[in-house]
């Protein structure tokens, strides 16, 4: 995060520009009152004739206020003629010896000091008249005169258009001093009341001059400086006057990164490829410079994702609205980060957790960090498809229960929904059962983001009345991957709690992509509500002909007859019963027909459907599964193969030490053999799906063992051991 002068509250140019034009503002608040005072009495004294340089005009009762009140305020330019005139007399008709500050519209050849040039009339709309030295600084007058020119006004200018004016010309005579330099000021605008000061605060007005580091064998057009640096400044001006720079409401952190990439800024800031100037080469011929002209850090105009005020919070509370929850947060670090934080936030050590056992390597880990206790709930399982389903309201109550009997109460219930394979709990009776006992329900809604945006697909968890649900933004939706969403329903968990624990794991430089991605995917969604329509009409398809194919299997409900939903995009398809495992299965499609799965196990594949998926890659898929089908043997030719295979990994759980002391224990390392019966040290998993097989603290039991090996020795990837290989394995020393 920056520092200094842009991140601080006592910022010095706020306490500069407070000595420097306080008193300004009050001398022209007087000067306002005493002309308007004298101008309400000449109205009603004086309605006669006017002169203005000497000669009769038939002014127009609306030219009042141009009669010289007397006496007149300091700075005041009178009107009326006198003899002999007074300083900084404006006459249309100049003389040949003009008064000090006149200003002429037809230059003579020895103009006086403080001369200015205008243009030949007609003057262009909208022009201001500046009024000699004699007024005092960034004073405007506004002369009265028998024609006026279009745009032009001999109303008495507001006190705002003064300070305005006074501003301009404040930044050209200091910017006239050194041309050379690029004048980039962090304004905190004293003229406003308090109630405007936090809007104004991260709002940095740039009054800019052309920068004078040029390219090497260019020079500088003077005149084309000045015009740009001009028109530069008056769109500045109200920018500032405005409060907020122009953003697009339909995604506003797009827009604030666009306009801040686009400034022509001199940066002394991180990252040091500096807006893509040294971005590398070997990177930058893959994905261009674009993405590193828009890595930004956190500038001012860009908000603070601890605490946002600007643009971040703004596409946070788009994204509440449209998912559904009171709160959402952005993350950058990924659904683990918001499972972690979820967890943190309602348990402390000693807590119990409820959880299944097929939970993310995220819960394991953040029960390491919040020293929570778990409470398995073992997860209904098929030996067919050798896959786990999700948790039923029965065995939430169960746990409940156990719990209290120990004297324990449990602080939180986590429920996967829907799983990697897609299958869904009944977190309607879940969320409702826990409430009733004053425990939170946390949803891991990895996969199931999209769920509120058609209507078959299943009901998203806030939905249901979950009270936290974490979702990944970057699977089936379109944000950048590792960027998700944690979403906050109801009052159980403590908001300010969550925010301490997403400051305390997420990183204090998020990538502004990341965050830009998920406003993006989020506009995305709210500008086309039928969106999902293709992507679910291509999954339906390609159940019906796969499930024609002889040996192929589509995962439905008979197979999970106990939940209520199975996501209609995730389609998982058995190749166990052509003697092949879904490792060998995947190898073959993606070598002969550049098919690439989402999910590989035992004996299934599991493909994802989304919003980028095209009718074109359906047809390939299908056309492989169906080589697979022709060319692999059948069931009879592998039927000794597939023998001993019916094990599930985890019926069986036997805990000895929580998985924080398991974690922070001393260890040794000893032969995979030599493990069985001992205290695991480490977390062992097949990846994906990222579900431990074996957890620290857990005793390691023979079948844990036999179902490590047996899918190591199909190609699966072993995450978490220190020994990928599983020759040998850490245990704990007690």
């Amino acid at each position: 995060m920056e520092r200094g002068v842009r991140g601080s509250k006592g910022s010095i140019h706020f306490d500069r520009v407070q000595k420097l034009y306080g008193p300004l503002r009050s001398a022209l608040e007087a000067t306002m009152v005493t002309i308007e005072k004298e101008e309400k009495e000449e109205s009603e004294s004086d309605r006669g004739d006017r002169f203005v340089g000497g000669v009769k005009s038939e002014a127009s009762t609306s030219d009042h206020h141009c009669r010289l009140p007397s006496p007149s305020p300091p700075g005041f330019v009178s009107l009326r003629p006198s003899s002999p005139p007074p300083p900084g007399f404006i006459n249309r008709r100049p003389s040949s010896t003009p008064p000090p500050g006149f200003i002429n519209r037809r230059p003579s050849s020895t103009p006086p000091p403080g001369f200015v040039h205008r243009p030949p009339s007609p003057l262009p709309p909208g022009f201001i008249h500046r009024s000699s030295p004699a007024l005092p600084p960034g004073f405007i007058s506004h002369q009265s005169t028998s024609r006026l020119p279009p745009g032009f006004s001999c109303q008495p200018p507001s006190l705002p258009t003064l300070l305005t004016s006074f501003l301009q010309d404040q930044f050209t005579m200091a910017s006239a001093s050194s041309p050379s330099l690029h004048i980039s000021r962090s304004f905190r605008s004293s003229f406003a009341d308090n109630r405007s000061f936090k809007h104004h605060r991260r709002i940095r007005a740039r009054f800019s001059l052309e920068r004078s580091i040029l390219e090497p064998g260019k020079t500088q057009d003077t005149r084309s400086s000045v015009q740009n640096t001009e028109e530069a400044r008056k769109t500045e001006i109200d920018v500032l006057c405005s409060g907020s720079p122009v953003q697009d409401s339909s995604s506003p952190l797009v827009s604030a990164l666009e306009a801040s990439a686009k400034q022509d800024a001199a940066s002394f800031h991180f990252p040091g490829h500096n807006r893509g100037r040294a971005a590398p080469s070997s990177l930058a011929r893959v994905i261009g410079t674009g993405p590193f002209i828009h890595d930004l850090p956190e500038l001012p105009e860009l908000d603070n994702l601890f605490s946002p005020e600007g643009p971040i919070l703004e596409a946070q509370k788009q994204a509440a609205k449209l998912f559904g929850s009171s709160e959402t947060w952005f993350l950058v670090g990924g659904t683990t980060c918001g499972i972690q934080a979820a967890i943190m936030a309602t348990c402390s050590p000693g807590d119990s957790l409820i959880l299944p056992r097929n939970s993310h390597i995220s819960a394991i880990s953040a029960m390491v960090l919040s020293g929570a206790l778990p409470k398995y709930i073992i997860p209904d399982y098929s030996s067919e498809w050798d896959i786990a389903g999700g948790v039923t309201p029965l065995q939430v109550h169960k746990a409940i229960r156990e719990l209290e009997i120990d004297g324990r109460k449990p602080k939180a219930v986590l429920v996967t929904s829907p799983t990697y394979h897609g299958i869904c709990s009944n977190l309607s009776e879940i969320a409702l059962l826990c409430h009733s006992h004053g425990i939170p329900v946390i949803v891991d809604e990895a996969h199931g983001a999209h769920f509120k945006f058609h209507p078959s697909l299943p009901s998203s968890a806030l939905q249901q009345g979950v009270d936290l649900a974490v979702q990944s933004t970057h699977k089936v939706l379109c944000s950048l991957t590792q960027s998700s969403m944690l979403h906050r329903s109801g009052d159980i968990v403590d908001r300010e709690r969550i925010c301490r624990c997403l400051q305390t794991l997420q990183s204090t430089s998020p990538s502004y992509l990341l965050l830009a991605s998920l406003d993006a995917a989020r506009a995305q969604l709210s500008e086309n509500p039928t969106i999902f329509n293709e992507a679910m009409e291509l999954a339906t398809e390609m159940k019906y002909v796969v499930n024609k194919i002889p040996g192929v299997s589509v995962l439905d409900f008979p197979s999970f007859s106990s939940f209520p939903a199975i996501d209609p995009l995730r389609i998982t398809i058995r190749v166990w019963d052509l003697g092949l495992s879904g490792y060998e299965a995947d190898e073959i499609l993606c070598k002969q027909h550049g098919v690439i799965s989402e999910l590989a196990g035992t004996r299934s594949l599991t493909f994802a459907i989304s919003l980028g998926t095209c009718r074109q890659h359906i047809q390939r898929l299908v056309s492989g599964v169906e080589n697979l089908s022709a060319t692999s043997l059948r069931n009879d030719a592998r039927e000794d193969w597939k023998k001993n295979r019916d094990c599930a990994p985890f019926s069986v759980i036997s805990i000895s030490l929580s998985p924080r002391e398991a974690f922070f224990a001393s260890k040794r390392r000893v032969s995979i053999r030599e493990s069985l019966g001992k205290v695991c040290g480490e977390l062992i998993c097949p990846y994906p799906p990222g579900i431990p097989v074996v957890i620290p603290g857990e005793i390691i039991t023979g079948r844990a063992l036999d179902y490590l090996l047996g899918v190591r020795n199909e190609g699966a990837v072993i995450s978490g051991a220190s020994d990928p290989q599983l020759s040998s394995i850490l245990v704990c020393n007690v």
